[in-house]
C-alpha cells in the first residue's frame, strides 16, 4: 500500500529526528523513546513504519550513504583535471569536518556498529567501495601510469580515502586546525 502524504511527512519526521539526536548523542546513548520524542509521535509510530530500531537506522544509514555519494560526486564531476579533483575533495572534507561534524560522527558511529552487524556492515561496505571507485573514475583513471608508480589505481583509491576518514577522525577528537590542514598533504601526491 503506498504511504500517504500524511504517512510520507511523519516517516520523513521521525528518519529526521533520528539523524539528528543520533549524529549529537551517539548511537549507544539514543532510545526509540528518545526518536519518537523528537518527531513528535507515538513510540508506536515508529515501529509501523520501520518495524524496529535496527529497520530505523539502517534508513538513516541508506539516506546519509546517499547524501554523501551525491555531494562527492558532484564536487568530482565539476572539475576537470586530477590535480583539481582531488583538491575539490579535499575541500569538501574540510568543509564539511569543520560546518557539519554531525555526518561524520555519524558515519563513524554507524561504521564501529557495521563491525558487529551484517546489516550495517553491508551497507558501510558498499559505502566505502562507491567512494572508493568514485576516486579512482574522477581522479587516478586520469593519470598517467607512470606516475602511480606500478600501483593499481584501486589500491592507491583505497588508500586516499582510508587517509581522509582517518584524517577526519582525528579532527572529530582533537579540534585542531592543523589537522585540517594535513588533508592537504593529499595533494603532494599529484605534483
Amino acid at each position: 500500500m503506498p504511504i500517504g502524504t500524511e504517512d510520507q511527512g511523519q516517516s520523513e519526521r521521525i528518519i529526521t529526528a533520528a539523524f539528528e539526536i543520533i549524529s549529537t548523542r551517539g548511537y549507544a546513548n539514543v532510545s526509540m523513546r528518545d526518536i519518537a520524542d523528537k518527531a513528535g509521535v507515538v513510540l508506536s509510530q515508529l515501529n509501523y513504519y520501520f518495524k524496529n530500531k535496527e529497520g530505523l537506522f539502517k534508513e538513516v544509514v541508506r539516506i546519509m550513504i546517499g547524501k554523501y555519494l551525491q555531494e562527492i560526486e558532484s564536487s568530482l564531476v565539476a572539475e576537470e583535471s586530477p590535480k583539481e579533483r582531488i583538491k575539490s575533495l579535499i575541500n569538501y572534507f574540510r568543509k564539511m569536518l569543520k560546518y557539519n561534524p554531525e555526518l561524520f560522527r555519524l558515519l563513524y558511529d554507524f561504521t564501529g556498529l557495521a563491525l558487529w552487524s551484517p546489516v550495517f556492515g553491508d551497507l558501510l561496505s558498499e559505502l566505502f567501495k562507491d567512494l572508493s571507485d568514485m576516486i579512482e573514475k574522477y581522479i587516478m583513471k586520469n593519470l598517467k601510469m607512470s606516475e602511480l608508480k606500478g600501483y593499481s589505481t584501486k589500491s592507491l583509491s583505497r588508500l586516499i580515502l582510508g587517509a581522509m576518514f582517518g584524517t577526519g577522525i582525528q579532527v572529530l577528537l582533537d579540534d585542531d586546525d592543523d589537522l585540517l590542514e594535513s588533508l592537504n598533504a593529499m595533494q603532494v601526491l599529484f605534483e
